[in-house]
């Protein structure tokens, strides 16, 4: 509970200890929920609220700070970390209005049942008054959900930019260091690099703003925006680095002498290797490197007549992050067939990826595998002169 400036307060809740985000995402740092007071000379606002687990943490804040009477409740987005005590505010405070956009009101009566009475809907770029502050409504379709917009407070030069350019990290610091930069890529990987088309379009709203802070959902807020700017621009761009990602899975070793050698193979051509054991690694950190790897290489064992769990479930994720990776590929080891490819490469739809052709060997690699696996680590690394940064 921090004053920002005069009549602007961060109000939300700090959760140190959680260690999973919608029960898949791993949250090393923990996290914060930001709820941000704003007390005009007329009225007060209350820019989103916070997870339903922080709930108490959030009223006791309001009352400490002397909220007797809240008119508005801003929802940027209506997923429950940002919604989820919108109700318990409105009991507290029942002459409040709830202000989203038509999507967003239309959401959060089916998950919260808020009455629709309590809702004032707003256009993009409208603007409510306080007094002598003003709040301007920005819609970001896409920069997570599609009913997602930020609230800037004009006056005061604030972007309130709800899960756009947000940081799953607990502390204590009211603004971002250049410590949090790590944190802030795997937030960008995990939850933000299926919209990055989109994203590119926000960014460019926002820097029309000439905010001096960007205060987010989520983390630390940004008292030099230019630093996550830049930042998102680069994650979204088009760029690839020279450098193969190789999440792997082996049952009885044959997968895994595959990727030593082929791993080896890369390394003596000057290509920059992560590799991830996929039944003992961080998937957090694993997104992270999908963001610049210029080439996917799944190695994968044959359970049945399928790819193994574990690395279908890596490819399902890697599908659904839809990462800016310009070529893909697979080695792997069966033992009497199956269609263990045709199961991966069928999964890897959602973005345009090359797949050069895979390396597959029967049982344990021999001579003529670990010659497809220095073909394929000279494709790729010929392939990467064209296309890397």
């Amino acid at each position: 509970m921090r004053e920002i400036k005069p009549g602007v307060y961060f109000a939300g809740a700090i959760n140190w200890d959680t260690k999973l985000f919608d029960e898949l995402i791993p949250l090393p740092d923990g996290t914060s929920y930001n709820s941000y007071l704003v007390k005009g000379s007329e009225k007060t606002a209350l820019i989103d609220t916070v997870d339903p687990s922080k709930t108490s943490e959030l009223i006791d804040h309001l009352v400490t700070l002397g909220v007797d009477k809240l008119d508005y409740v801003i929802a940027n987005h209506a997923e429950q970390d940002h919604s989820g005590s919108i109700n318990d505010i409105l009991v507290l405070y029942p002459e409040a209005k709830v202000v989203a956009n038509a999507k967003c009101k239309t959401i959060l009566m089916e998950l919260l049942c808020t009455e629709e009475d309590k809702f004032i809907t707003i256009e993009d770029d409208e603007e409510l008054s306080l007094g002598d502050k003003t709040l301007r409504f920005i819609f970001t379709p896409w920069t997570h959900w599609p009913e997602t917009m930020g609230t800037y407070i004009v006056e005061d030069k604030i972007y309130c930019s709800c899960d756009f350019f947000g940081t799953h990290f607990a502390g204590s610091n009211l603004y971002s260091t250049e410590e949090i930069y790590p944190s802030a890529k795997r937030y960008f990987a995990e939850i933000m690099m299926p919209f990055r088309n989109s994203i590119k379009k926000n960014i460019e709203k926002v820097e029309q703003l000439d905010a001096e802070i960007i205060a987010p959902s989520h983390g630390p807020l940004h008292d030099n925006p230019k630093f996550i700017i830049d930042a998102y621009k680069e994650w979204t761009s088009d760029n690839v680095k020279n450098q193969v990602l190789v999440p792997f899975v082996s049952m009885h070793g044959s997968v895994l002498r595959m990727v030593d050698y082929f791993c080896e193979a890369l390394i003596e051509k000057g290509v920059t290797v992560k590799r991830f054991n996929l039944t003992n690694c961080d998937i957090g950190e694993l997104a992270m490197e999908l963001v610049d790897s210029a080439t996917l290489v799944m190695g994968c064992s044959q359970v049945l007549a399928g790819v193994h769990p574990t690395a279908m479930h890596a490819a399902y994720l890697v599908n659904a992050l839809r990462p800016k990776t310009k070529f893909v590929s697979l080695i792997g080891s069966v033992g009497w067939g199956g269609k263990m490819v045709e199961h991966v490469t069928g999964t890897l739809t959602n973005f345009k990826a090359e797949i050069i052709e895979p390396v597959i060997s029967k049982g344990y690699p021999k001579d003529e595998t670990f010659e497809k696996l220095d073909e394929l680590a000279e494709t790729i690394a010929q392939k990467h002169n064209e296309v890397c940064v």
